[in-house]
């Protein structure tokens, strides 16, 4: 690619930028249309692969050694592709698959997720590793509307907008290469967590997502959830609550939407408050 050097250092885009670049972007620059093909093949696979500062890693992380971790995984899927493919022209099909891999892509690592895998019209994020946060639950649901928003926007040659569905869960698996077997299960999870995101993906709208029991007691008042009640999902033994986000709550600040959903009555405190109403008073 070493032919748009000049177009790109004219227009200044490097390393800080080249993440945000657009199938238009490269259209404008006056690059060919197999060469766009191939930078924004580079691109998402340059997210789903960026490695991670030694400094902000808490803890070490061995090649080929098995971890336990809590971890929030996402599943998105783009919603119509099989009609969409049989409409479209290959090409013009790579187009999209490659644009909505991008937006997902980028907006994964913004939020410090980890994009694991693509998986033809879905993708498979972590948010938990390698770098931990105490709110990766909060971190993946906005991703997630940030996906939808963005896949939303893309243009393309679809009739239609494009839209995805999101299943989001929360849980305790092992990650890595449990039997040493190389690069392929490097980052490979086990355990219940990704197979109920991915039952909890099957239920959503287009447009919309899903999450967990897991999810929601973690996300307390940040998001305006709607109960969908209980579902049998193949492959769980019992019925699975689950909740539609429906955007960000309005609470004046974090600290009172993540605090004031876990309030109690105070049991057995009648000296406690009486002795709190004389002060007040």
């Amino acid at each position: 690619m070493g032919k748009y050097a000049q177009q790109f250092a004219e227009n200044a885009i490097d390393l800080s930028v080249i993440r945000d670049l657009t199938e238009e972007d490269l259209k404008d620059l006056g690059v060919l249309l197999g060469h766009r093909r191939k930078i924004l093949r580079a691109i998402a696979e340059l997210d789903a692969g960026a490695s991670t500062p030694i400094e902000a890693v808490s803890e070490p992380l061995l090649r080929g050694e098995a971890q336990r971790r809590h971890l929030t995984v996402m599943i998105c899927d783009l919603v119509g592709s099989t009609s969409l493919s049989a409409r479209l022209d290959p090409e013009d099909m790579r187009v999209v698959i490659d644009a909505y891999h991008a937006a997902c892509a980028r907006i994964t690592r913004s939020y410090d997720g980890f994009l694991a895998e693509f998986r033809g019209d879905g993708i498979l994020a972590y948010f938990g590793y390698p770098i931990a946060h105490e709110d990766d639950a909060e971190r993946t649901v906005r991703a997630g509307l940030d996906i939808i928003a963005a896949v939303g926007r893309l243009e393309t040659r679809a009739a239609e907008p494009l839209a995805v569905r999101i299943g989001i869960a929360t849980g305790v698996v092992v990650i890595g290469d449990l039997n040493r077997e190389g690069a392929l299960r490097e980052h490979a999870v086990v355990g219940e967590t990704p197979n109920l995101a991915a039952r909890l993906q099957a239920l959503a709208e287009p447009g919309t997502i899903v999450v967990a029991a897991s999810t929601r007691r973690l996300l307390s008042d940040l998001f305006h959830l709607r109960d969908l009640g209980r579902h049998e999902v193949k492959g769980i033994v019992e019925p699975v609550a689950a909740w539609a986000v429906e955007g960000v709550s309005a609470s004046e600040s974090r600290f009172e939407a993540v605090h004031l959903s876990g309030l109690t009555d105070l049991i057995g405190r009648e000296d406690e408050i009486k002795f709190l109403a004389e002060r007040r008073a």
